[in-house]
């Protein structure tokens, strides 16, 4: 019996060495990050493949609008930030003031915008110019059998009904597109509105997010709001073709984005462009980058070198999966010159 009980107290020194010299699992290291939902499909997708690749690595990204990435990247809040506005000079300052370095505007991936619509008994594709958007955001067009919106569709028989106009409520990337775009086109717009991530509606509904937006699209007979294209898609949401500056109308498309993309064909070192209501035939013309808000020097030098490693993966890999999701890859001049700057970040 002594020996039975001396023999069980040895397996049970033994099983505890054993457990003990077993390697503990390498802890899971998060980044977090916050900001634009232009690209938020785009970046669910990356975070996940990438930490399929690297297990000890997640990115936890909150998609609450492109105002709130840059209020917290300079906040320092969290790792880094998206917005599909680059971020001004001013706003520049300020987060190297807070965060003692320079945060680097770095695209990702170029999106579309497109004028969504639920129009009662129109099933066919809508054309509009940009007078029509301008003038249906600024509150002079109001019923969609407007001659600005029959004129450009004379097959389309539209309804004696009131157009529901619908923008973002939140600061947001979507709305700088959209209202870069119509400062471009309208000069009434520019003058009496402008552009920014968020201004002041002479009409209309809010949303949050694209989200919001196209749900109340969807659900709104008479609705037409800007919404990025994934959404449109994803939401089944129809959307109408938009006349660009070379006189064509044009649905929006990878094509049609590349073809925008290759307007800025000199890329400025700091990456901050605007490309909306680009020349050329075949480009749409309410195209744009997306950036993320990277602070080149992080707090922790371990979170430094896993953004710069996870950069590096998006400029190249990554880059591979963006059709499958309707966004358009980064030119490869872009993509090489990006990689320059992501040496940078540490």
């Amino acid at each position: 019996m002594r020996r039975l009980a001396l023999l069980l107290c040895a397996i049970v020194v033994l099983a505890s060495c054993n457990q003990s010299e077993k390697p503990a699992a390498a802890p899971q290291a998060a980044l977090n990050a916050a900001g634009a939902t232009f690209p938020y499909p785009m970046y669910s997708k990356w975070f996940s493949e990438y930490h399929n690749l690297h297990p000890d690595v997640s990115i936890n990204y909150q998609s609450i609008g492109s105002g709130g990435g840059i209020r917290q990247v300079t906040e320092g809040t969290v790792d880094f930030g998206a917005s599909d506005m680059p971020m001004t000079d001013a706003q520049l300052a300020e987060a190297q003031s807070k965060l003692n370095t320079k945060v680097l505007n770095l695209p990702t991936v170029l999106g579309a915008v497109v004028p969504a619509y639920n129009i009662p008994g129109v099933s066919g594709e809508v054309n509009f110019t940009p007078e029509a958007l301008a003038g249906i955001y600024l509150g002079k067009i109001t019923k969609w059998n407007d001659k600005a919106i029959t004129n450009a569709n004379p097959k389309v028989n539209f309804p004696d009904k009131p157009i529901i106009v619908v923008h973002r409520s939140d600061g947001s990337g979507t709305t700088f597109i959209w209202t870069d775009y119509l400062s471009k086109v309208s000069p009434e717009w520019k003058n009496k509105v402008g552009s920014g991530t968020s201004v002041q509606w002479p009409v209309g509904l809010g949303g949050k997010g694209n989200e919001q937006v196209a749900g109340v699209v969807r659900q709104e007979q008479g609705a037409i709001g800007y919404i990025e294209l994934i959404y449109a898609l994803q939401n089944n949401i129809a959307y109408g073709s938009v006349r660009n500056s070379a006189g064509n109308f044009l649905k929006a498309s990878l094509d049609g984005v590349t073809a925008a993309a290759a307007s800025a064909p000199n890329m400025p070192d700091d990456f901050r462009v605007s490309i909306t209501n680009p020349p050329g035939k075949d480009a749409y013309p309410i195209s744009s980058f997306t950036w993320m808000l990277i602070p080149q020097q992080s707090k922790d030098p371990a979170k430094g070198k896993m953004i710069a490693d996870f950069l590096n993966w998006m400029v190249t890999d990554g880059q591979k999966m963006t059709t499958a999701l309707s966004y358009a890859p980064l030119p490869d001049v872009v993509a090489q010159k990006e990689q320059e700057a992501i040496k940078t970040v540490h």
